[in-house]
């Protein structure tokens, strides 16, 4: 399987809860576009900005950020 994007994991997560990019970027107080960047794995976002994103999708750092085996 190919998947595209660093951070596909942000946006599964993001699409079964039904939320725009918009939605969830303004839910951590960021613009849709540095949102973009980040599914894109063009913008590495700090700790801090990870865990507001996990709480608002409600999954862990290892499930949105964690390496893959």
């Amino acid at each position: 399987m190919i998947l595209i994007g660093r951070n596909l994991k942000i946006k599964i997560a993001r699409v079964e809860l039904d939320m725009t990019q918009k939605a969830l970027a303004e839910a951590v107080g960021i613009s849709r576009q540095t949102m973009n960047a980040i599914e894109q794995g063009d913008y590495n976002p700090t700790i801090r900005l990870c865990r507001a994103i996990c709480k608002v999708l409600g999954k862990t750092l290892d499930e949105l950020f964690g390496e893959e085996d």
